[in-house]
């Protein structure tokens, strides 16, 4: 359903999170390698999601990627998937049609009305926080 780069933005987010649990910053190699994405496409959207205020990078020998945690306490999938994906994915037809509305539905509107309807509850559920907790606590993997 999301787009591969947003696949690869939010578990870079949420393996960032986790080493900032553990007050350690951590370079695009290490983060493309513990999310199976290659170096540079995993460099671009972290770029992108630093430009956005979601991730901090700190350059020099001992720079590296940060998640500050008060910020993952806020910050939701949601979030992300607008910054990579945009919002057409909360709104558009499940067809791709360009005109597809409750006056005007595609064959499968109402159907994919609550799947988009459940999607967006999802990703506003969890934030980063809670997401990088079930991971550390074996609960849930990103690989």
């Amino acid at each position: 359903m999301f787009s591969k780069a947003c696949e690869y933005a939010i578990k870079a987010t949420i393996y960032i999170a986790q080493q900032s649990h553990q007050e350690k910053r951590t370079n695009v190699k290490e983060v493309a390698k513990s999310i199976n994405a290659p170096e540079a496409f995993t460099a671009k959207i972290l770029q992108q999601l630093c430009r956005e205020n979601i991730l901090e990078s700190i350059r020099g020998k001992q720079g590296g990627f940060t998640f500050d945690v008060t910020k993952q306490r806020i910050t939701k999938i949601y979030d992300v998937v607008c910054i990579i994906d945009g919002e057409s994915i909360f709104t558009n037809c499940g067809l791709g049609l360009h005109k597809c509305s409750s006056d005007n539905p595609c064959p499968v509107h109402d159907d994919f009305k609550i799947v988009r309807e459940n999607l967006i509850a999802m990703t506003q559920k969890y934030s980063f926080y809670d997401l990088a907790v079930k991971t550390e606590n074996g609960l849930a993997w990103l690989k």
